[in-house]
Protein backbone atom coordinates (compact mmCIF):
# COMPACT_ATOMS: atom_id res chain seq x y z
CA UNK A 1 0.00 0.00 0.00
CA UNK A 2 2.91 2.40 0.48
CA UNK A 3 4.88 2.04 -1.67
CA UNK A 4 1.97 2.05 -4.33
CA UNK A 5 1.38 5.52 -2.61
CA UNK A 6 4.94 6.66 -2.69
CA UNK A 7 4.86 5.51 -6.86
CA UNK A 8 2.20 7.65 -7.38
CA UNK A 9 3.83 10.64 -6.08
CA UNK A 10 6.78 10.08 -7.81
CA UNK A 11 4.42 9.95 -10.71
CA UNK A 12 2.85 13.27 -10.16
CA UNK A 13 6.43 14.79 -9.53
CA UNK A 14 7.53 14.04 -12.77
CA UNK A 15 4.56 14.82 -14.58
CA UNK A 16 4.30 18.74 -12.93
CA UNK A 17 8.84 18.51 -13.23
CA UNK A 18 7.23 17.92 -17.16
CA UNK A 19 4.66 20.40 -17.45
CA UNK A 20 6.12 23.33 -15.60
CA UNK A 21 8.96 25.55 -16.29
CA UNK A 22 11.44 25.67 -13.31
CA UNK A 23 13.69 28.55 -12.16
CA UNK A 24 16.91 28.90 -14.84
CA UNK A 25 18.13 32.24 -12.92
CA UNK A 26 17.03 34.31 -10.29
CA UNK A 27 18.47 37.95 -9.18
CA UNK A 28 17.23 41.33 -7.75
CA UNK A 29 17.69 44.20 -9.61
CA UNK A 30 18.34 47.45 -7.60
CA UNK A 31 17.55 49.93 -10.39
CA UNK A 32 14.30 48.74 -10.56
CA UNK A 33 13.68 47.69 -7.08
CA UNK A 34 12.44 44.22 -8.42
CA UNK A 35 13.03 40.38 -8.00
CA UNK A 36 13.76 39.13 -11.66
CA UNK A 37 13.32 35.28 -12.15
CA UNK A 38 14.27 33.71 -15.35
CA UNK A 39 12.48 30.32 -16.02
CA UNK A 40 13.76 27.62 -18.26
CA UNK A 41 11.05 28.45 -20.78
CA UNK A 42 13.24 31.82 -21.34
CA UNK A 43 10.68 33.95 -19.81
CA UNK A 44 11.28 36.49 -17.41
CA UNK A 45 8.70 36.90 -14.02
CA UNK A 46 9.52 40.20 -12.18
CA UNK A 47 7.79 41.53 -8.91
CA UNK A 48 8.46 43.94 -6.67
CA UNK A 49 9.50 42.52 -2.54
CA UNK A 50 6.78 44.35 -1.22
CA UNK A 51 3.98 42.17 -2.69
CA UNK A 52 5.99 38.63 -1.59
CA UNK A 53 5.39 37.00 1.89
CA UNK A 54 8.49 37.83 3.75
CA UNK A 55 10.13 40.21 1.89
CA UNK A 56 7.47 43.36 2.58
CA UNK A 57 10.33 45.09 4.48
CA UNK A 58 13.86 43.83 2.81
CA UNK A 59 16.69 45.94 2.19
CA UNK A 60 18.56 45.58 -1.18
CA UNK A 61 21.50 44.31 0.83
CA UNK A 62 19.34 41.53 2.17
CA UNK A 63 18.06 40.48 -1.48
CA UNK A 64 21.15 40.07 -2.89
CA UNK A 65 21.16 36.48 -2.41
CA UNK A 66 19.47 34.38 -3.90
CA UNK A 67 19.26 30.80 -4.15
CA UNK A 68 17.36 28.26 -6.47
CA UNK A 69 16.02 25.01 -5.09
CA UNK A 70 17.52 21.56 -6.35
CA UNK A 71 14.23 20.92 -8.22
CA UNK A 72 14.06 24.17 -9.62
CA UNK A 73 10.37 24.98 -7.98
CA UNK A 74 11.46 27.17 -5.59
CA UNK A 75 13.72 30.31 -4.74
CA UNK A 76 15.46 30.87 -1.32
CA UNK A 77 16.46 34.27 0.28
CA UNK A 78 18.87 33.18 3.17
CA UNK A 79 19.25 36.44 4.58
CA UNK A 80 15.32 36.43 5.42
CA UNK A 81 15.01 32.67 5.60
CA UNK A 82 12.51 33.22 3.21
CA UNK A 83 10.96 30.72 0.59
CA UNK A 84 8.84 31.22 -2.56
CA UNK A 85 7.36 28.84 -4.45
CA UNK A 86 7.20 29.38 -8.59
CA UNK A 87 4.11 27.51 -9.13
CA UNK A 88 2.36 28.99 -6.77
CA UNK A 89 4.24 32.45 -7.81
CA UNK A 90 2.72 31.80 -11.63
CA UNK A 91 -0.46 31.32 -10.48
CA UNK A 92 -0.43 35.30 -8.77
CA UNK A 93 0.10 33.51 -5.47
CA UNK A 94 2.92 35.69 -3.33
CA UNK A 95 2.18 34.41 -0.10
CA UNK A 96 0.14 31.86 1.94
CA UNK A 97 -3.68 32.19 1.77
CA UNK A 98 -3.75 33.67 5.02
CA UNK A 99 -1.25 36.28 4.46
CA UNK A 100 -2.94 37.23 0.78
CA UNK A 101 -6.37 37.52 2.28
CA UNK A 102 -5.04 40.07 5.22
CA UNK A 103 -3.36 42.04 2.31
CA UNK A 104 -6.77 41.90 0.10
CA UNK A 105 -8.54 43.04 3.21
CA UNK A 106 -6.72 46.20 3.61
CA UNK A 107 -6.57 47.01 0.57
CA UNK A 108 -10.59 46.96 0.98
CA UNK A 109 -10.87 48.40 4.40
CA UNK A 110 -8.95 51.79 2.03
CA UNK A 111 -11.63 51.46 -0.59
CA UNK A 112 -13.57 54.85 -1.23
CA UNK A 113 -16.54 54.24 -3.08
CA UNK A 114 -19.55 55.66 -3.10
CA UNK A 115 -21.27 52.65 -1.32
CA UNK A 116 -18.74 52.59 1.50
CA UNK A 117 -18.87 56.56 2.06
CA UNK A 118 -23.16 56.34 2.29
CA UNK A 119 -22.71 53.72 4.68
CA UNK A 120 -20.21 55.30 6.74
CA UNK A 121 -22.12 58.45 6.62
CA UNK A 122 -25.11 56.44 7.91
CA UNK A 123 -23.52 54.62 9.97
CA UNK A 124 -22.24 58.10 11.95
CA UNK A 125 -25.40 59.59 12.39
CA UNK A 126 -26.76 56.30 14.58
CA UNK A 127 -23.31 56.97 17.07
CA UNK A 128 -20.55 55.76 14.55
CA UNK A 129 -19.20 52.24 15.95
CA UNK A 130 -20.08 51.23 18.87
CA UNK A 131 -17.42 51.23 22.11
CA UNK A 132 -16.01 47.99 23.00
CA UNK A 133 -17.44 46.73 26.35
CA UNK A 134 -14.75 45.46 29.04
CA UNK A 135 -15.88 42.72 30.61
Amino acid sequence: MELAKFERANERAREIKASLPRVAAARYDRRLGRVVISLSSKVDVMFAPRDAEGLEKATPAEMETIEISPSGFGIHFPKLNADLYLPALLEGFLGSRKWMAARLGATGGRSRSAAKRKAAKKNGRLGGRPKKRVA
